[in-house]
């Protein structure tokens, strides 16, 4: 299959959690259809054919060098990291979580918390610097994951500590520098600010705290005040421990089970209700003759 501008978009468009979450709450995406008609897809497919080999034609696409987008990097990250040396029961994995004003790409949390920020090919690293600054203050440990071709200008421009990693084939990652646990950036107002109010709570109860007992409207400002002077590192440790608690994953590894290689990561995205779960795996396994009156 050519990797044609239409098809690369219309494979990168197939695993955003839009999509993912039409499919899971509908049992179908008039979404998928539409990119199915409007590109070359389906090329050596049949009708016959369930919905999820579209998604492993897709995913064969964006795999290719040259053509790799961020999915593909967070696919790697997700086999070889959370599911190659940890597990769903021992780590939880984050996507898109705050740090400052930035977002981090991938967070896995273990006995600790490691960000990973996602720099493929095509990217720029124009704002890394800023991107690294708002990790320090919030991870312990920073990896950016990179394309070969960046890989000598991380190794110059980048702190030390900071790990670097190369996607040298889809599937398989090299650490060219390990990171170190750093906690002198770290600021417990940066954590309580990447937290949400009932995880900050957590927190405190924790740590033994008190939990300021104050109206909604004054709670963020009282909850910001007790973090101020807690000891950054005992709250990033129980930051983990809550955060591990309040958003496992343990509860997909069934739906990973029965979903395409291609698919696990963009799963592990997106929260599901059970009823949502029997969808989506509803839906990947319609028959590509079915899907079509999905539009």
């Amino acid at each position: 299959m050519a990797s044609s501008p239409t098809n690369i978009a219309a494979a990168s468009r197939l695993f955003s959690p839009g999509l993912i979450r039409e499919m899971a709450s509908e049992g179908r995406s008039p979404m998928f259809a539409r990119l199915v008609k409007q590109s070359d897809l389906l090329g050596g497919l049949t009708p016959a054919d369930p919905v999820s080999l579209v998604f492993e034609s897709a995913f064969k696409i964006l795999r290719r060098p040259g053509v790799r987008n961020e999915y593909i990097y967070r696919s790697a990250l997700t086999r070889n990291v959370l599911l190659g040396k940890h597990s769903l029961s021992t780590a939880s994995m984050l996507t898109e979580f705050r740090a400052g004003s930035s977002k981090a790409d991938l967070v896995i949390l273990n006995g600790t918390s490691t960000v990973y920020e996602i720099k493929s090919d095509r990217d720029s690293l124009a704002r890394l610097s800023g991107q690294l600054e708002n990790y320090r203050k919030v991870f312990s440990k920073i990896y950016v994951i990179a394309g070969e071709n960046h890989i000598n200008d991380l190794l110059r421009c980048v702190s030390p500590k900071i790990g670097v990693m190369a996607l040298v084939r889809w599937n398989r990652i090299s650490t060219v520098r390990e990171a170190e646990i750093d906690f002198s950036g770290m600021s417990p107002i940066s954590l309580f600010e990447s937290l949400r109010a009932s995880e900050a709570t957590d927190v405190l109860k924790g740590l033994g705290c008190e939990v300021p007992c104050v109206p909604n409207t004054l709670r963020h400002e009282a909850l910001k005040a007790r973090f101020e002077s807690l000891d950054v590192q005992a709250v990033h440790d129980q930051m983990v421990l809550v955060l591990k608690k309040s958003r496992n994953l343990v509860a997909l590894s069934e739906l990973l089970d029965g979903l395409p290689d291609s698919l696990k990561a963009a799963a592990l995205s997106v929260r599901f209700s059970d009823r949502c779960k029997i969808n989506l795996l509803g839906a990947v396994n319609t028959s590509l003759k079915e899907a079509e009156a999905w539009v």
